[in-house]
Protein backbone atom coordinates (compact mmCIF):
# COMPACT_ATOMS: atom_id res chain seq x y z
CA UNK A 1 0.00 0.00 0.00
CA UNK A 2 1.36 3.43 -0.96
CA UNK A 3 0.32 6.37 1.21
CA UNK A 4 0.50 10.05 0.33
CA UNK A 5 3.23 11.86 2.24
CA UNK A 6 2.18 15.26 3.57
CA UNK A 7 4.48 17.94 4.95
CA UNK A 8 4.02 20.54 7.67
CA UNK A 9 6.38 23.19 8.99
CA UNK A 10 6.38 22.44 12.70
CA UNK A 11 8.67 24.23 15.17
CA UNK A 12 10.68 25.40 12.15
CA UNK A 13 11.20 21.79 11.01
CA UNK A 14 9.72 20.16 7.92
CA UNK A 15 7.81 17.17 9.31
CA UNK A 16 6.69 14.52 6.82
CA UNK A 17 3.70 12.36 7.71
CA UNK A 18 1.02 10.02 6.44
CA UNK A 19 -2.54 11.02 7.27
CA UNK A 20 -5.16 8.42 6.45
CA UNK A 21 -8.73 9.45 7.22
CA UNK A 22 -11.53 7.04 8.01
CA UNK A 23 -14.92 7.59 6.42
CA UNK A 24 -16.45 7.87 9.89
CA UNK A 25 -13.57 8.41 12.31
CA UNK A 26 -14.06 7.59 15.96
CA UNK A 27 -10.63 8.67 17.16
CA UNK A 28 -7.17 9.45 15.82
CA UNK A 29 -4.24 7.08 16.27
CA UNK A 30 -0.79 8.70 16.15
CA UNK A 31 1.95 6.13 15.47
CA UNK A 32 5.49 7.15 16.42
CA UNK A 33 8.47 5.17 15.14
CA UNK A 34 11.80 4.45 16.80
CA UNK A 35 15.40 3.91 15.71
CA UNK A 36 16.59 2.73 13.19
CA UNK A 37 13.15 3.20 11.73
CA UNK A 38 10.95 5.61 9.87
CA UNK A 39 7.21 5.81 9.41
CA UNK A 40 7.62 2.80 7.13
CA UNK A 41 7.68 0.46 10.13
CA UNK A 42 3.90 1.06 10.47
CA UNK A 43 3.11 0.50 6.78
CA UNK A 44 1.46 -2.88 7.36
CA UNK A 45 -1.04 -1.57 9.91
CA UNK A 46 -2.10 1.87 8.63
CA UNK A 47 -4.77 0.75 6.18
CA UNK A 48 -6.40 -1.83 8.51
CA UNK A 49 -6.50 0.70 11.35
CA UNK A 50 -8.08 3.26 9.03
CA UNK A 51 -10.61 0.73 7.82
CA UNK A 52 -11.44 -0.12 11.43
CA UNK A 53 -12.71 3.44 11.85
CA UNK A 54 -9.71 5.48 12.99
CA UNK A 55 -7.89 8.42 11.48
CA UNK A 56 -4.22 7.44 11.40
CA UNK A 57 -1.30 9.87 11.56
CA UNK A 58 2.21 8.49 11.08
CA UNK A 59 5.03 11.07 11.18
CA UNK A 60 8.71 10.81 10.48
CA UNK A 61 10.48 12.31 13.49
CA UNK A 62 12.72 15.30 12.83
CA UNK A 63 15.91 14.11 11.11
CA UNK A 64 14.35 10.80 10.07
CA UNK A 65 12.84 9.52 6.84
CA UNK A 66 11.34 12.28 4.72
CA UNK A 67 11.36 14.87 7.49
CA UNK A 68 13.91 17.65 7.51
CA UNK A 69 16.89 18.28 9.71
CA UNK A 70 16.38 20.50 12.76
CA UNK A 71 17.86 24.00 12.42
CA UNK A 72 18.25 24.16 16.22
CA UNK A 73 20.26 20.91 16.21
CA UNK A 74 18.14 19.21 18.87
CA UNK A 75 16.85 15.65 18.45
CA UNK A 76 16.05 14.74 22.05
CA UNK A 77 12.82 13.22 23.34
CA UNK A 78 11.30 16.56 24.37
CA UNK A 79 11.96 18.08 20.93
CA UNK A 80 10.31 15.10 19.24
CA UNK A 81 7.35 15.28 21.63
CA UNK A 82 6.85 18.98 20.98
CA UNK A 83 6.90 18.37 17.22
CA UNK A 84 4.22 15.68 17.39
CA UNK A 85 2.06 17.76 19.73
CA UNK A 86 2.25 20.72 17.33
CA UNK A 87 1.55 18.53 14.31
CA UNK A 88 -1.45 16.70 15.79
CA UNK A 89 -3.08 19.34 17.98
CA UNK A 90 -2.16 22.57 16.19
CA UNK A 91 -1.58 21.79 12.52
CA UNK A 92 -4.12 18.99 12.12
CA UNK A 93 -6.51 20.35 14.74
CA UNK A 94 -7.31 17.21 16.74
CA UNK A 95 -8.51 17.86 20.28
CA UNK A 96 -7.14 14.60 21.62
CA UNK A 97 -5.34 11.48 20.41
CA UNK A 98 -4.41 7.88 21.12
CA UNK A 99 -0.63 7.45 20.91
CA UNK A 100 1.20 4.37 19.65
CA UNK A 101 4.95 3.86 19.92
CA UNK A 102 7.93 1.61 20.48
CA UNK A 103 11.70 2.07 20.76
CA UNK A 104 12.41 5.85 20.65
CA UNK A 105 8.73 6.40 19.89
CA UNK A 106 7.98 4.93 23.32
CA UNK A 107 9.67 7.68 25.36
CA UNK A 108 8.25 10.27 22.95
CA UNK A 109 4.65 9.21 23.55
CA UNK A 110 5.29 8.74 27.27
CA UNK A 111 6.55 12.33 27.39
CA UNK A 112 3.52 13.54 25.45
CA UNK A 113 1.15 11.76 27.83
CA UNK A 114 2.77 13.32 30.89
CA UNK A 115 2.77 16.76 29.24
CA UNK A 116 -0.83 16.48 27.99
CA UNK A 117 -2.75 14.25 30.42
CA UNK A 118 -6.17 15.51 29.26
CA UNK A 119 -5.41 15.30 25.52
CA UNK A 120 -3.75 11.89 25.36
CA UNK A 121 -6.66 9.49 25.72
CA UNK A 122 -4.73 6.22 25.68
CA UNK A 123 -1.42 4.71 24.68
CA UNK A 124 -0.28 1.54 22.98
CA UNK A 125 3.33 0.83 24.00
CA UNK A 126 5.64 -1.92 22.82
CA UNK A 127 9.34 -2.80 23.24
CA UNK A 128 10.36 0.61 24.49
CA UNK A 129 12.75 2.24 26.95
CA UNK A 130 11.16 2.76 30.34
CA UNK A 131 11.92 4.92 33.38
CA UNK A 132 13.67 2.88 36.04
CA UNK A 133 12.17 2.29 39.47
CA UNK A 134 14.53 0.15 41.57
CA UNK A 135 12.02 -0.49 44.31
CA UNK A 136 9.06 -1.47 42.14
CA UNK A 137 11.26 -3.40 39.69
CA UNK A 138 13.21 -5.30 42.34
CA UNK A 139 13.99 -8.84 41.23
CA UNK A 140 13.24 -8.18 37.55
CA UNK A 141 15.72 -8.53 34.69
CA UNK A 142 16.08 -4.85 33.88
CA UNK A 143 19.17 -4.89 31.65
CA UNK A 144 19.75 -6.49 28.25
CA UNK A 145 22.99 -8.42 27.74
CA UNK A 146 25.95 -6.03 27.89
CA UNK A 147 27.22 -7.20 24.50
CA UNK A 148 24.21 -5.69 22.71
CA UNK A 149 24.81 -2.22 24.16
CA UNK A 150 27.92 -1.39 22.12
CA UNK A 151 25.93 0.46 19.46
CA UNK A 152 24.22 2.61 22.11
CA UNK A 153 27.49 3.71 23.67
CA UNK A 154 29.22 4.33 20.33
CA UNK A 155 26.34 6.36 18.90
CA UNK A 156 25.96 8.27 22.15
CA UNK A 157 29.61 9.09 22.82
CA UNK A 158 31.47 8.83 19.51
CA UNK A 159 28.88 9.72 16.86
CA UNK A 160 31.08 11.89 14.63
CA UNK A 161 33.79 9.26 14.36
CA UNK A 162 31.23 6.56 13.67
CA UNK A 163 29.64 8.57 10.86
CA UNK A 164 33.11 9.26 9.44
CA UNK A 165 33.71 5.51 9.29
CA UNK A 166 30.35 4.97 7.56
CA UNK A 167 31.46 7.10 4.62
CA UNK A 168 29.69 5.34 1.74
CA UNK A 169 26.11 4.29 1.00
CA UNK A 170 27.23 0.68 1.15
CA UNK A 171 28.78 1.05 4.61
CA UNK A 172 25.76 2.91 5.96
CA UNK A 173 23.42 0.29 4.53
CA UNK A 174 25.43 -2.55 6.02
CA UNK A 175 25.50 -0.88 9.44
CA UNK A 176 21.74 -0.29 9.64
CA UNK A 177 20.87 -3.66 8.10
CA UNK A 178 22.46 -5.44 11.06
CA UNK A 179 19.69 -4.17 13.34
CA UNK A 180 17.08 -5.93 11.21
CA UNK A 181 19.06 -9.16 10.94
CA UNK A 182 22.20 -10.33 12.75
CA UNK A 183 21.80 -8.27 15.92
CA UNK A 184 18.67 -10.29 16.79
CA UNK A 185 16.38 -7.38 17.48
CA UNK A 186 13.81 -9.02 15.21
CA UNK A 187 12.58 -12.61 15.32
CA UNK A 188 14.64 -14.66 12.84
CA UNK A 189 13.21 -14.37 9.33
CA UNK A 190 10.92 -11.44 10.10
CA UNK A 191 12.61 -9.31 7.43
CA UNK A 192 13.74 -10.58 4.03
CA UNK A 193 16.44 -8.88 1.98
CA UNK A 194 14.00 -6.59 0.17
CA UNK A 195 12.32 -5.60 3.45
CA UNK A 196 15.66 -4.72 4.98
CA UNK A 197 16.74 -2.65 1.98
CA UNK A 198 13.49 -0.67 2.14
CA UNK A 199 13.82 0.12 5.84
CA UNK A 200 17.52 0.92 5.48
CA UNK A 201 17.06 3.34 2.58
CA UNK A 202 16.22 6.45 4.65
CA UNK A 203 19.53 6.11 6.52
CA UNK A 204 21.74 6.22 3.43
CA UNK A 205 21.82 10.01 3.74
CA UNK A 206 24.86 10.71 5.94
CA UNK A 207 23.33 13.85 7.48
CA UNK A 208 20.15 12.00 8.40
CA UNK A 209 22.14 9.12 9.86
CA UNK A 210 24.15 11.58 11.96
CA UNK A 211 20.97 13.28 13.14
CA UNK A 212 19.51 9.92 14.14
CA UNK A 213 22.41 9.39 16.56
CA UNK A 214 21.71 12.66 18.40
CA UNK A 215 19.06 11.26 20.71
CA UNK A 216 21.62 8.72 21.94
CA UNK A 217 23.99 11.61 22.60
CA UNK A 218 21.30 13.28 24.70
CA UNK A 219 21.37 10.28 27.04
CA UNK A 220 25.01 11.05 27.88
CA UNK A 221 25.17 14.85 27.52
CA UNK A 222 22.59 17.21 29.01
CA UNK A 223 23.60 19.98 26.59
CA UNK A 224 22.07 17.87 23.81
CA UNK A 225 18.63 18.21 25.43
CA UNK A 226 16.30 21.18 25.17
CA UNK A 227 15.14 20.44 28.71
CA UNK A 228 14.93 17.55 31.12
CA UNK A 229 12.09 15.21 30.09
CA UNK A 230 9.27 14.48 32.51
CA UNK A 231 9.91 10.76 31.84
CA UNK A 232 8.54 8.85 34.79
CA UNK A 233 5.70 6.83 36.20
CA UNK A 234 2.27 7.48 34.70
CA UNK A 235 -0.72 7.05 36.97
CA UNK A 236 -3.34 8.46 34.59
CA UNK A 237 -3.11 7.26 30.99
CA UNK A 238 -4.68 3.91 30.15
CA UNK A 239 -1.90 1.98 28.40
CA UNK A 240 -1.92 -1.24 26.42
CA UNK A 241 1.41 -3.03 26.92
CA UNK A 242 2.61 -5.35 24.14
CA UNK A 243 5.88 -7.26 24.23
CA UNK A 244 7.58 -8.97 21.29
CA UNK A 245 9.51 -11.56 23.26
CA UNK A 246 12.20 -12.39 20.68
CA UNK A 247 13.76 -8.95 21.17
CA UNK A 248 17.38 -9.18 22.35
CA UNK A 249 17.95 -5.44 22.80
CA UNK A 250 15.15 -4.45 25.19
CA UNK A 251 14.89 -5.43 28.84
CA UNK A 252 14.26 -9.18 29.31
CA UNK A 253 11.38 -8.35 31.68
CA UNK A 254 10.01 -5.42 29.68
CA UNK A 255 6.43 -6.57 30.20
CA UNK A 256 6.71 -6.82 33.97
CA UNK A 257 8.61 -3.54 34.18
CA UNK A 258 6.07 -1.68 32.08
CA UNK A 259 3.27 -2.90 34.34
CA UNK A 260 4.95 -1.04 37.23
CA UNK A 261 5.32 2.20 35.22
CA UNK A 262 1.70 2.51 34.04
CA UNK A 263 -0.73 2.25 36.91
CA UNK A 264 -3.71 1.93 34.57
CA UNK A 265 -2.84 -0.70 32.00
CA UNK A 266 -4.16 -3.52 29.84
CA UNK A 267 -1.94 -6.55 29.50
CA UNK A 268 0.98 -6.95 29.41
CA UNK A 269 0.45 -9.14 26.36
CA UNK A 270 3.42 -11.24 25.29
CA UNK A 271 3.69 -11.86 21.55
CA UNK A 272 5.76 -14.92 20.74
CA UNK A 273 7.81 -15.31 17.54
CA UNK A 274 7.99 -11.52 17.37
CA UNK A 275 10.82 -9.19 18.24
CA UNK A 276 11.45 -5.47 18.51
CA UNK A 277 9.43 -4.30 15.48
CA UNK A 278 5.95 -5.37 16.59
CA UNK A 279 3.78 -3.54 13.99
CA UNK A 280 5.80 -5.13 11.20
CA UNK A 281 6.52 -8.57 12.66
CA UNK A 282 3.10 -9.24 14.19
CA UNK A 283 0.87 -6.90 12.21
CA UNK A 284 -2.34 -8.90 12.55
CA UNK A 285 -2.11 -9.28 16.32
CA UNK A 286 -1.01 -5.68 16.69
CA UNK A 287 -4.08 -4.52 14.74
CA UNK A 288 -6.45 -6.78 16.66
CA UNK A 289 -5.13 -5.78 20.09
CA UNK A 290 -4.99 -2.07 19.25
CA UNK A 291 -8.49 -1.90 17.77
CA UNK A 292 -10.05 -3.79 20.68
CA UNK A 293 -8.24 -1.62 23.21
CA UNK A 294 -9.14 1.64 21.51
CA UNK A 295 -12.79 0.68 21.14
CA UNK A 296 -13.08 0.19 24.86
CA UNK A 297 -12.67 3.87 25.56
Amino acid sequence: MTFITHHALVNNVDIAFWHERSAAPKKVLVCVHGWPESKRIFSRVVEPLRDAGFDVVVPDLRGFGESGLAPDGFYDVVSHARDIEALVFDHLGYESAILVGGDLGGPVIQEMALRNPTRVERMVLFNSPLPMDKERMAGMQTRPPVEVMDYFIRQGTDADALVAELNTDEKRAEYIAEFYSTRLWAHPGAFNADDIAWHVEPFLDALKLRASFANYESAFDATKRTEKPLYGRNSVTQTLILFGTSDHVIYPDFDLMAATVFDVHDGPIRIENCGHFVPWEAAEEFIFRTVEFCREG
